[in-house]
């Protein structure tokens, strides 16, 4: 019986080595047949590789890795057009339709890795591919475009008996994102402890395929996978949980045995202000072993925003987390969707003061300053009357329903500041803090205020590759 030879392809995913890549090919080598990975911010697919392959898979887990996988796929058909065309990941059901129209022949979920087993069996045994997949997409009776919704919601989202993962094949961690703290770079590996979440915030895209849900990964897996990361280098370990503490007590009992067996490995997390809060008493214990700092979307300071957002914090809520993790020495690194149909000039330059006046000008990163509500297919976001009036389009190129805010001042400000941060991600902090503050003042008409940068009593910790979508 020949063996299927599946490429596995990653097109963006924040500058980390790609979970997505590593994951399943554990499952497809066990299962024999014969794995290939790329990820094309560090190298490029060979046309050998594309015309020797039965099967090739595209992981798309945010919206950027979606985007640039289209004409990927359009470059993979022509080369080889026989190849059985697949696309994975929490970006794919959202995409079923495009995706098809680039040639996909199946569309697979979050949990993919069984199922992408599956389907390479199917094809190792030279029979139509048309395996009984958990998390497969099905072909749709009508378009869902036309309402906004993802074909194969979260009924279709099955569980995964998860293994350890297998990074061969792909570039060194040193090649990938370091974690910056003052001079010092340590080199970062990259794991999952959860999937899905158990929050329905109304813009996040997790929703529409999740829908609340969330799976916890074995803390034997994730310790495994750890294991093999600082073998191979690794100095500091991203959780890329979309929420690390939907599960606490897994949480804690997990850096607990990072602590112990790994003592000078740091590591951080993502969790929400609601959870902040909620855990104030557990924030000690992350400090304990060695997190270096916690990413948590705060989005707006504005309530009304954050209630139409369903965030599950206020901004008063937010105040108390900062001071909390201040008080303790917990690195905090708020992330924001700055311009949203609500956003004024006034309010924006608001947020700037607020920012400053928490002392958060160095815990930012620039990009979050230019951040755009992004309303993809199937967002919850269509479910107020307010945003549908605002959208324009469903735009196909960029994989989003465009809208324009009511005044042209706040489109024309958040343009200006993506071409000032979008080329400098990694500029001084304050340096960029300033030039935004600077340009929101003069937007709202107002002299900006006279302001005294604080100086950092520690270096901040932070990623060298920005937080982005």
């Amino acid at each position: 019986m020949a063996l299927t030879r599946v490429l596995l392809i990653s097109t963006y995913d924040l500058g980390r080595q790609p979970f997505g890549l590593a994951s399943p090919a554990a499952w497809l080598r066990r299962a024999g047949h014969t794995v290939t990975c790329v990820d094309v911010t560090r190298t490029k697919p060979t046309q050998d590789a594309v015309r020797e392959a039965d099967l090739v898979a595209f992981y798309l887990p945010m919206h950027t890795a979606t985007r640039m996988a289209l004409p990927l796929m359009d470059r993979v058909r022509a080369i080889n057009p026989s190849v059985h065309l697949c696309a994975y990941g929490l970006y794919a059901p959202l995409n079923a339709e495009v995706l098809r129209e680039h040639g996909a022949q199946a569309i697979l979920g979050p949990e993919f890795e069984e199922d992408l087993a599956t389907l390479a069996t199917s094809l190792d045994r030279d029979r139509p591919a048309s395996p009984t997949l958990r998390s497969g997409v099905p072909e749709p009776a009508t378009s869902p475009r036309e309402h906004g919704r993802p074909e194969g919601r979260a009924n279709a989202i099955g569980r995964v008996r998860f293994i350890t993962p297998d990074r061969a094949g792909l570039p060194p961690l040193t090649k990938y994102a370091s974690l910056q703290i003052g001079s010092e770079r340590r080199t970062v590996g990259y794991t999952e402890a959860t999937r899905g979440c158990k929050h329905r915030c109304r813009h996040c895209p997790i929703v529409p395929v999740y829908d609340g849900r969330f799976r916890a990964v074995s803390a034997d897996v994730v310790l495994a996978d750890i294991r093999a990361q600082v073998a191979a280098g690794a100095q500091h370990i991203t959780f890329g949980d979309p929420d690390f503490f939907n599960g606490p007590t897994h949480a804690l009992a997990i850096v607990d045995r990072l602590a112990r067996e790994f003592p000078g490995v740091t590591y951080d997390v993502t969790i929400k202000v609601e959870h902040l809060k909620q855990q104030a008493a557990a924030l000690p214990r992350l400090v304990e072993t060695g997190c270096a700092f916690v990413t948590s979307a705060v989005e707006s300071f504005d309530d009304e925003v954050l209630e139409k957002l369903e965030k599950g914090h206020t901004h008063a809520d937010f105040v108390e987390v900062v001071e909390r993790c201040q008080s303790i020495g917990l690195a905090l690194s708020p992330t924001f969707v700055a311009f949203t149909p609500w956003t004024t000039v006034d309010g924006y330059a608001g947020m700037l003061r607020e920012i400053d006046r928490l002392g958060l000008v160095q815990a930012v990163s620039p990009i979050q300053y230019a951040i755009r509500l992004l309303i993809p297919q199937a967002s919850r976001m269509l479910e107020l009357e307010e945003i549908r009036r605002r959208i324009v389009r469903f735009d196909p190129a960029s994989l989003t329903h465009v809208w324009r805010h009511e005044d042209a001042r706040v489109d024309a400000l958040q343009q200006e500041l993506e071409r000032l941060v979008g080329t400098r991600l990694n500029a001084v902090r304050e340096e960029i803090f300033a030039r935004v503050w600077d340009l929101a003042h003069a937007a709202a008409g107002t002299p900006p205020p006279q302001r005294t940068p604080l100086v950092s009593r520690a270096a901040i910790p932070y990623l060298n590759e920005p937080w982005y979508c």
